[in-house]
């Protein structure tokens, strides 16, 4: 069933803008069908009553809880990869649960966009967020913030119950680390992966080294592992 997170404030609810317009044009929606509007973690089960210039407008059936949020928050510190690899990163992170995406400039990335630029991918980022949010039926919009360099990143995971490096050069399995906490945050490094300054910094911060197997993943699929692996370990998958 389709879903969007829109403003619920009574029975009838109508649905503008870009939502309106792929309800209309996008997925060509008739009058009878229905959808599902998500608004502070309820899900609003609707049937469309009218269809119209303005908008589409919809009657409420049904409330219930959403139910698909984990109990774990995983915040992605993900190291600027080239190309459009970070796009996919995005799409699959918010799927498989994240709670937030913080691009990151770390010494090695190859990709360092500039204020400018930065700025214009990040609206790009979040409009596919919240494409994958809606697509996974997530009970909440997730953030990707913008980008900041590798110790602005660090000094963000204090407030963590547990930070984890995922290294190339090797670490404990993820069942050693985690366990019940509730708060993770995981940093992932691009195409050449840390330095050994940077290793240094994070483990002196605290945080704890990992590996992902025997195998060498791209910086575009350790993340998504891990996320995955994450939430297996915490029973919220």
């Amino acid at each position: 069933m389709p879903h969007f997170f829109v403003k619920v404030e009574n029975d009838e609810v109508l649905i503008i803008g870009e939502n309106a317009n792929h309800i209309k044009n996008a997925l060509r929606m008739k009058i009878g069908e229905k959808l599902t509007l998500c608004d502070k973690s309820l899900n609003y089960e609707c049937e469309i009553t009218e269809i119209c210039a303005d908008g589409v407008r919809v009657k409420v059936l049904d409330v219930l809880p959403n139910i698909s949020e984990p109990d774990v928050n995983i915040t992605l510190y993900q190291c600027l990869p080239k190309g459009e690899k970070f796009e996919l990163v995005i799409q699959k992170a918010v799927e498989l649960g994240v709670s937030k995406i913080v691009p990151v400039i770390s010494s090695r990335c190859v990709s360092r966009p500039d204020e400018k630029k930065a700025k214009k991918k990040n609206e790009r980022y979040n409009k596919i967020a919240l494409s994958a949010c809606e697509q996974s039926g997530r009970g909440k919009k997730i953030e990707v913030a913008e980008q900041i360099d590798f110790k602005t990143a660090v000094s963000q995971t204090q407030n963590n119950e547990l930070t984890i490096l995922f290294y190339e050069g090797g670490g404990a399995p993820l069942k050693e680390i985690v366990a019940k906490q509730k708060s993770i945050a995981i940093f992932i490094g691009p195409e050449g992966g840390f330095s050994q300054e940077e290793v240094e910094i994070l483990e002196q911060s605290g945080a704890k080294t990992a590996t992902l197997g025997k195998r060498i993943l791209r910086t575009e699929t350790a993340p998504l592992a891990a996320i995955t692996a994450i939430m297996l370990l915490t029973d919220n998958m």
